[in-house]
């Protein structure tokens, strides 16, 4: 699998972080982890500083939610995912198991 074939990140509504710029997220590729029943966005970082690349080509780099559908051998097979506010301040919204 290439970084083009990975899931873009389609949506990203948590504002307060430092690789969103209105709603499009800009980091280069996102790591889901957290806990079971909880697909939380390890990319997240609250600082009042933007980063991340000059425009949106965002994918998912990992899954580590082996228990989520979209995950085969920890990559995310998801069409595309959304990131937003869930359990965590930045969550995958895309997260469901069977």
């Amino acid at each position: 699998m290439t970084l083009d074939e990975l899931p873009a990140v389609t949506e990203c509504s948590v504002s307060g972080c430092s690789y969103n710029d209105h709603s499009h997220c800009h980091a280069a590729a996102v790591t889901i982890a957290g806990a079971v029943g909880d697909a939380e966005c390890a990319t997240f970082i609250p600082l009042g500083t933007k980063g991340g690349l000059d425009k949106v080509v965002t994918h998912v780099g990992a899954c580590q939610r082996s228990e989520c559908i979209h995950n085969d051998a920890l990559e995310c097979h998801a069409e595309a995912v959304r990131i937003g506010p869930g359990a965590d301040d930045a969550d995958c919204l895309t997260y469901a198991t069977a």
